[in-house]
């Protein structure tokens, strides 16, 4: 290291499981949400709605008691998150498996290995709530996720041509599935 460089500290990542959030942490969370409706599409939002609305969607989340929300912080600010979604009580057809959704990163908190904690961080969740089995539908353009996916060994069981409309376009929803017991 010469005289003009700068070392800087390693920063802390964390994801975790969270079952309340303060007036920071929703903050946080549509800020980071926002950047990443901004530059991937958002889960399921084209462009980002009014702060409200997203204030009140983070909101209603642990509302839900059918939701498990995982928050990805670096230096102990959210920037991104991951949701379990349990089936109904009377499911029990599907009591073993649950939905993973709403997972992004804000752009400025890429390429620290956040997501695949995200995951795994879902996948103990998943487990210590008796799941076996998660599923997801990602849009075939979110091609990062996909990998991520893959890379965690989620499997492609299909496709629906007719998953997503963005202007007066259709785009592919590729559903997935991995088995926490064994892998296919």
């Amino acid at each position: 290291m010469n005289d003009f460089e700068l070392k800087l500290p390693k920063p802390k990542i964390e994801a975790k499981f969270i079952s309340t959030l303060n007036n920071t942490d929703i903050e946080e969370l549509c800020d980071a949400t926002e950047d990443a409706i901004l530059v991937d599409g958002g889960f399921g939002w084209i462009n980002p709605p009014q702060r409200k609305k997203l204030v009140d969607y983070w909101k209603g989340v642990l509302l839900i008691p059918e939701r498990l929300l995982i928050v990805g912080k670096i230096d102990n600010v959210i920037c991104g998150s991951i949701q379990l979604i349990k089936p109904s009580r009377s499911n029990e057809a599907q009591s073993h498996l649950c939905n993973l959704t709403t997972f992004f990163i804000a752009s400025w908190a890429r390429g620290y290995g956040l997501a695949k904690m995200l995951i795994q961080e879902a996948e103990k969740e998943a487990k210590k709530n008796k799941f076996t089995i998660i599923t997801l539908e990602v849009r075939e353009t979110q091609k990062r996720a996909i990998q991520i996916y893959n890379q965690a060994g989620f499997k492609k069981s299909g496709e629906n041509p007719k998953s997503v409309l963005i202007k007066n376009k259709y785009y592919s929803g590729y559903y997935f599935y991995k088995d926490l017991i064994k892998n296919d």
